[in-house]
């Protein structure tokens, strides 16, 4: 794109051109073509059930939290531990489940990461903060792998808990968005 045309351009104007630009790019950008930061645009209304803050949960959430900064320090086997942890002290919690499951496919590990999905999605009844964002984690793996009913499924389930993440990539999955983008693409291509 032209300098100066970038430098008019505000940064939620270039990502629109970037999905205009790559309609079959997961996401917009990140690692491996997936943006996992599907935490954007969720409601704050939407909590996972009540949890009675006995010993044990409250020392679950305590090593969550803290293996939720291991991964963000980069350490993710650590993290999995950490995870591993929180879920031996209280099973019944989804949240570490999904989260564990989110450090097992930054290391690689797709299928211990489905594995914690479906875990995270039968405590949480799919419903929840938890839920929505194991959907979400399990629709773009399920599209990475090429099974895009069973994403499709996942984000049409997340879009109707509110999850504006999903409903963007229901949108990128509609293929007559994506016509529509590369009939988009060929025409700024031949205007530049």
């Amino acid at each position: 794109m032209p300098q100066l045309l970038s430098e008019l351009l505000s940064d939620r104007d270039k990502a629109v051109l970037d999905s205009i630009f790559n309609p079959f790019q997961i996401g917009g950008g990140a690692e491996e073509g997936v943006n996992w930061n599907f935490d954007e645009g969720l409601p704050e209304e939407i909590q996972d059930p009540y949890e009675e803050p006995t010993s044990a949960v409250k020392e679950s959430i305590q090593r969550e939290v803290d293996a939720i900064k291991a991964a963000e320090l980069g350490d993710l086997t650590k993290a999995v531990e950490l995870f591993t942890s929180a879920i031996e002290m209280a099973p019944k919690r989804p949240a570490p489940w999904n989260n564990r499951a989110q450090a097992y496919r930054l290391l690689g590990n797709d299928e211990a990461a489905l594995s914690d999905l479906e875990e995270a999605l039968k405590l949480s009844g799919g419903t929840g903060r938890t839920g929505c964002r194991a959907l979400c984690q399990r629709g773009l793996l399920r599209r990475k792998n090429g099974d895009d009913d069973g994403a499709r499924s996942d984000f049409k389930s997340a879009t109707n808990l509110g999850s504006k993440f999903a409903h963007g990539q229901l949108i990128e999955m509609n293929p007559y968005a994506a016509l529509c983008n590369q009939m988009l693409r060929d025409a700024f291509q031949k205007l530049s």
